[in-house]
């Protein structure tokens, strides 16, 4: 029998990153809120957001990346539609001829999720985690290469 994952709040109290009392306080917030519990202990400040996201690394078995800007191939994202990344806080990252590398803010948007296996067939999906700061960078610099792309394609039909 496949065991269960562990829940957001076992393993930051496992980390000894929240107290029980700070899970139990963030858990009466999410009832009445239905905000997710990580956003509710960052905003309150008792982790930080790179240590949610090492959490739910380890919650969803997914890793950590850390995305550098020169790093980055903006050619990727031809691969994806502009308002799925935008949207949803993804982005391409690597591909093979048979997966796509999709770095991702939230692992339980199921709607991004989905939308990325639709435009990434045929092939396989693999998603890695990264935090929303680190992806915000990388985000602005897809911006400007997309506002690139539309004045060269302007400039081509000027001609």
């Amino acid at each position: 029998m496949k065991e269960m994952p562990k829940r957001l709040g076992e393993i930051l109290l496992e980390k000894g990153l929240i107290t029980e009392a700070q899970l139990y306080d963030a858990l009466a917030e999410q009832s009445l809120s239905n905000k997710f519990l990580g956003t509710i202990l960052v905003t309150k400040g008792w982790i930080t957001e790179h240590q949610l996201m090492e959490a739910l690394a380890e919650q969803f078995n997914m890793p950590l990346v850390e995305l550098k800007k020169d790093q980055v191939n903006m050619e990727l994202s031809n691969l994806l539609s502009s308002s799925l990344i935008l949207d949803h806080k993804c982005f391409p990252i690597e591909q093979t001829p048979d997966t796509l590398t999709v770095a991702i803010v939230n692992p339980l948007d199921a709607v991004a999720i989905s939308k990325i296996e639709q435009e990434a067939k045929p092939r396989k999906i693999k998603l890695v985690l990264v935090t929303e700061e680190n992806l915000k960078e990388i985000l602005l610099d897809y911006r400007r290469y997309i506002s690139q792309s539309i004045q060269r394609l302007l400039r081509r039909d000027k001609k």
